[in-house]
């Protein structure tokens, strides 16, 4: 052959195709798109370890909330001297509602009725007590007696009197300490925390 395809010494000439424009298109947004890939997942890095736009939204919603409610007043409870107990013993061992009387008025509280429980109750107590007493009772003189005998269960039944019953069942062994009851009736008066509004 003549020309430039005239073979000259020992080297050939290479025949290539003319390079299609398809490919370098396809080159190019390939490369574009890893390059905005790359940019976004820098972005997101940055965003996760510096909280991104969420920190000033937060903080811009922080301003405009009230800082907290305020805390509720403290519950003003009866002292145990207010509170008349009627002790009824519930189980078969003969002298425990003396006893237990006896412990209640050393600890303050007015001593009633003081004998065997009623046949609705007697033997029929499985836990360590129940707190009986008129419906108005369970927001005072119910949990104030209920700190001096963990376990005891709060009822209530139709009477319109102040005084309530302490019905000693077969679990009853001893009342609280009276640093335990102590701790428990001061976090019945305690006032509830305050919290945020928002």
């Amino acid at each position: 052959m003549g020309g430039k395809y005239r073979i000259t010494g020992d080297k050939y000439p290479r025949m290539r195709r003319p390079p299609r424009r398809g490919r370098l298109i396809l080159a190019a947004t390939a490369s574009v798109v890893a390059l905005g890939l790359a940019g976004w997942g820098t972005m997101q890095l940055i965003d996760a370890f510096t909280g991104g736009d969420k920190t000033a939204s937060a903080a811009d919603h922080k301003t405009d909330c009230p800082s907290v409610k305020p805390s509720a007043p403290a519950k003003a409870l009866p002292k145990p001297a207010k509170i008349t107990v009627n002790v009824y013993n519930a189980t078969p061992r003969s002298g425990l509602a003396k006893q237990a009387a006896d412990e209640l008025k050393k600890r303050g509280f007015t001593i009633g009725k003081v004998g065997n429980a009623p046949a609705a109750y007697d033997k029929k107590v499985p836990g360590p007590g129940v707190l009986l007493g008129a419906p108005s009772a369970t927001g005072g003189s119910l949990p104030v007696l209920g700190t001096q005998l963990a376990g005891a269960t709060p009822k209530t039944d139709a009477r319109r009197t102040t005084d309530i019953d302490l019905i000693l069942g077969t679990k009853f062994k001893t009342f609280s300490t009276p640093r335990s009851a102590a701790e428990a009736l001061a976090a019945l008066t305690k006032p509830a925390p305050a919290q945020p509004s928002c």
